[in-house]
Formats: structure tokens, sequence, C-alpha cells
């Protein structure tokens, strides 16, 4: 391990390359513009530094005062020209595939010089502000038909794919006061999915309902019910309407159907992308804590054999997934969902619930993910509901701000304080309000604090079930 010159917190790592060179690295693209030259940091400080020795010398000198200027542009365009052409240096990048709202990762450049001599580079990556990267610059020094392998962390603060494609290279002189620069193609894809902080949680909660569920199964009647159980064969006592002619002809003996009891659930979640949920709450978009308890709810019921579906909208239906108990319904959801950023429109509730009751008509339960304000549920929640209300189970999930909660109970001691307690006061109660109206209605209300959300709305799932 060898520090990487002007940044002692990033590192290089170096290695001999075997015959034919590395199969990660593979020689870069043509560049999208040509050969560019470049002055240095050492060239802009000799140049300051003769001025400083020109205004501390006398006015009258032996020789014309530009001949030390022109001497180092000399010497800077003399060492242009022996700077190694940055042409011939092959770039890899090597980025992870995916990675959560917020988590650490390495972003790593494997830079390869096939020459026979020595190499001093400067390399600049192409990654998003949003990446958030400690570093996107890195000096290194690459020995002969070797490769150096530079990195840096990255903490995502944006979800989304992020495709970069450009890193330029620079390639300095013997004398560090010139360089070649050229631009190349090294692509590279990385998603930047939602955060899922309640998975433990979620998991605890699902092995325990499995433990409990074991009790309910072995004390289940055979023969009763519509969802099909078992092949066995006949006895006395069955139904001779159960028996399954093709299973008896391929067994020589009268077999038949046995069926238990129907229990599996069909969930349709619906999540509000619209403005609403924009707002942020401890940090991060009201909107990644609606996913944070959708991906708990599907976790523990495709667990349990229930099918869990997706609709995310706005004023539109944004993405839909049909109801799957299958085990990568969570990788599904997350996939359909990654992209999705909160729109600043208004939801139109009605077009969603209307997409989902003529697509799954034999629906258990709908949960929509929402925010408990005036404007989504008063104008376009309520007017929409007895579209499912009369068949179906509805659950409305929202999340609660802490802050505004303080603003409420803390001492009024100044003007400033006595405002914001006042219209803390005023949207609890609006919220208060319109939970107490989808009660009225038969809709179950879950508002709870961040981190509290997907904990209280699994239980109740698993209470309703």
């Amino acid at each position: 391990m060898t520090a990487v010159a002007g940044h002692p917190d990033q590192t290089s790592d170096t290695a001999d390359v075997p015959p034919g060179g590395p199969s990660r690295v593979s020689p870069s693209p043509p560049s999208r513009a040509g050969l560019v030259p470049a002055g240095t940091r050492r060239l802009a400080l000799a140049f300051l530094a003769l001025v400083a020795v020109r205004l501390a010398l006398p006015d009258e000198l032996p020789f014309p005062w530009w001949l030390p200027t022109v001497a180092l542009v000399a010497l800077a365009v003399v060492d242009l020209l022996l700077a190694p052409s940055p042409a011939v240096v092959e770039v890899g990048r090597d980025l992870p595939a995916q990675v959560a709202l917020g988590a650490t990762a390495r972003s790593a450049l494997v830079v390869r010089n096939p020459t026979g001599r020595r190499l001093r580079l400067g390399v600049a990556d192409e990654l998003a502000p949003s990446l958030r990267a400690d570093t996107r610059r890195w000096d290194v020094a690459v020995p002969p038909r070797s490769e150096a392998r530079v990195d840096t962390r990255i903490r995502p603060g944006r979800r989304g794919r992020f495709a970069p494609a450009e890193v330029t290279v620079r390639s300095v002189g013997p004398l560090g006061l010139a360089a070649r620069q050229r631009a190349v193609e090294v692509p590279g894809a990385l998603k930047v999915v939602p955060a899922f902080p309640s998975r433990a949680d979620a998991e605890l909660r699902l092995a325990r309902a499995r433990h409990l569920e074991l009790g309910v199964r072995t004390v289940r009647r055979p023969g009763t019910g519509t969802d099909f159980d078992q092949l066995r064969e006949y006895s006395p006592d069955d139904d001779f309407r159960r028996i399954d002619w093709a299973a008896t002809a391929r067994a020589g003996r009268p077999i038949v159907r046995t069926y238990r009891a129907e229990r599996n659930q069909t969930i349709m979640v619906l999540v509000d992308v619209g403005r609403t949920t924009a707002g942020r709450i401890a940090d991060v978009p009201r909107l990644e804590h609606l996913l944070d308890a959708t991906f708990a709810l599907i976790t523990v019921a495709t667990g349990l054999d229930d099918a869990v579906g997706l609709v995310a909208y706005d004023d539109l239906v944004r993405a839909s997934l049909p109801p799957s108990h299958r085990p990568d319904q969570l990788a599904r959801v997350v996939e359909a969902t990654y992209p999705l950023e909160p729109a600043l429109v208004e939801t139109d509730h009605r077009r969603a619930l209307s997409h989902t009751k003529a697509r799954h008509r034999r629906l258990t339960t709908v949960v929509i993910a929402t925010d408990l304000t005036e404007a989504t549920v008063a104008q376009t929640l309520l007017p929409a509901l007895p579209l499912v209300l009369r068949d179906t189970d509805v659950v409305v999930a929202s999340v609660t701000d802490p802050e505004v909660q303080g603003w409420a109970v803390a001492p009024a001691g100044d003007d400033e304080a006595a405002y914001l307690r006042a219209a803390a006061t005023s949207a609890l109660d609006e919220r208060a309000h319109l939970a107490a109206r989808l009660r009225g209605l038969g809709v179950t209300v879950v508002d709870a604090p961040p981190g509290q959300l997907a904990a209280r709305l699994v239980d109740h799932y698993l209470h309703a079930r």
C-alpha cells in the first residue's frame, strides 16, 4: 500500500501485471476528446516564485526581466513534450451494483500502465454530487507494466440509477510543470435503492408469527375449505366427488384431494408518491418512511404465504405489481420503487383505487401509505374510499413528525415560539380530525412516528390475520 500523493486519506494498490493483463481491466474505449495540454500546480508555484524574486531584486538587472519567464515557459513546453501520452493508460471501474440509501460503499478505479516507464498520473472520476464521494480526484504513480487502484467512499443521498461514464486522466511530465490530459469512457452503473432500517425487526416478528402458527396448522380439519392441501388414498368416509381421477389412473387405486380452510390473504399496498410525501422527517423525505413500512409488511406477509402487491402513484399510476407470495416479491418491489421520487403534483387517490379495483377484484386488504393532510385525505381520499370499503378492509398508514409534536408542547417563551406552538397544535388537531373521519368510515388508521410506523403496521396485520 502506498499513499496517494496529495490525498493522505486515499491509498493506491500497486501490483505486477501477469501476462495478458488483469481480467478486470480492459482497454479504455476511445476518448471523447483529444489530448489537452494543461499546467500543473508546480508550474503556478514556480511562476509565483519568479514574481516574488523579481520584486525583491533591484530594478536594473544584468539580463532582461522577461528572460526567467521565457525560460520557465520553455521548460514547461519541453516537459509537456516529454510527458507520456495518457492515451496508453487503461482504466477499469469497480462499482457496486446496488447500495441502499444512506449506506456506505466503495467506488474504485483500476489504472493500468502497459508501458516500460513509470507514469505520474492525475485521475478524476465523474461521480454525481448526490453520491457524496469523499473525493473524486487522485494523484498516483504507476510503476512500469503494473496497475494501481484508487478508491473513495460514497454515501448516496438520493435514490435512483447512476451511470458514471467518464474518467479524466492527466499524465504529468518528468519536471512536473506540464501535463497531457484526456477524457476516456469508463461506463458503470449503480442502483441506489430505498433503505430498509426495520428489516431486522420485521424478520423477528415473522419468526414469532411462524412459531405461533405451528399450533394453528396442527389442529386444522383436513377435507374442509377450498384451498388444495394434498393427495391421499381414498377411505370410506371420503366424499366420492373429491376423487382425483387422473391421480387414480396413475396410481391404480382411488386417490382423493384434500382441502384446508382458506386462510391466505391478498393485500395491495398503495404508496403515495405525490407532493406531500416530499416533506422531510428525520432528515429524509416522508416517502422513505412509507417505503420502509411497506417493505416490512411485504417481508412478513409473504413469509406467511400471503400475497402482497404494490401500486405507486401520484396523479398517475407510476408502478404496479400484482399480488404474489413469492419469496422474491420484496426484491421485485424494491426494483419497481427505487427510481421513484416524490413528484410536485397533487395525488389522485381515485385513479389509484380504480386501477387497483379493476385489476384485482379479490382483495382482502388495501393499505394506503400516504400523509394525513386536508389536501390528500378530505379532497381526494375520502370521496374515493367507497370504491373499496364495501368488500375490503382498508388501512391508512402515515408517519407523524416528532418535531411538530415537540413544537406543540414547547413553552412559548417568545413570539416565534408562540407562533410555532399555535401552528403545530393546529396541524396536529387537523391530523387527529382527519384520522377520526377515516375511522368513522371503518378505516383503520396507523399513524406513528419514524422508526415505529413499520412495527405498528406489521402488528396490525398480524392481529387482523
